[in-house]
């Protein structure tokens, strides 16, 4: 079974734009999410995995906030990417290898995985590396 590529287009306008889906689905919680984060993890977190799952511990790390809108993430079809590069803080100590991202709902602790995927080319972190997802990073539901 699989959505329609109408509902995917849907879903995704829906998770990262915070448009409505007539009918369906709405953004009209009390206090909707403004923000989705954006985390990087040294192994896939998994199906079961919170955003804590793998998650990158360089000195200086943070998840990356970025804002549910049309400005900030760009939904063509069935595939998602940001409109603009994702920095995460420069690591002031540690060393490591981002080999995945997620996003998810959460600024810190557990947080839900929303999507995750693979880094292509992955990411070597170390003292003064700022690391990056570009604008070619993307999500798909199909």
């Amino acid at each position: 079974m699989s959505k329609s590529n109408t509902f995917e287009n849907d879903c995704l306008k829906l998770w990262f734009n915070a448009s409505p889906i007539a009918g369906l689905a709405d953004n009209a919680a009390a206090a909707p999410l403004t923000n989705l984060y954006v985390a990087l993890h040294t192994a896939d977190p998994g199906e079961a995995g919170a955003q804590t799952a793998t998650e990158c511990t360089y000195a200086g790390y943070a998840r990356a906030p970025v804002p549910r809108t049309a400005g900030a993430w760009t939904v063509t079809g069935s595939q998602v990417v940001p409109a603009a590069n994702i920095d995460f803080p420069a690591a002031t100590g540690g060393s490591e290898t981002a080999t995945h991202f997620s996003i998810g709902t959460a600024a810190t602790g557990a947080g839900k995985v929303l999507y995750k995927g693979p880094i292509t080319p992955t990411i070597a972190i170390a003292t003064g590396v700022t690391p990056r997802l570009t604008t070619g990073t993307n999500v798909n539901e199909d």
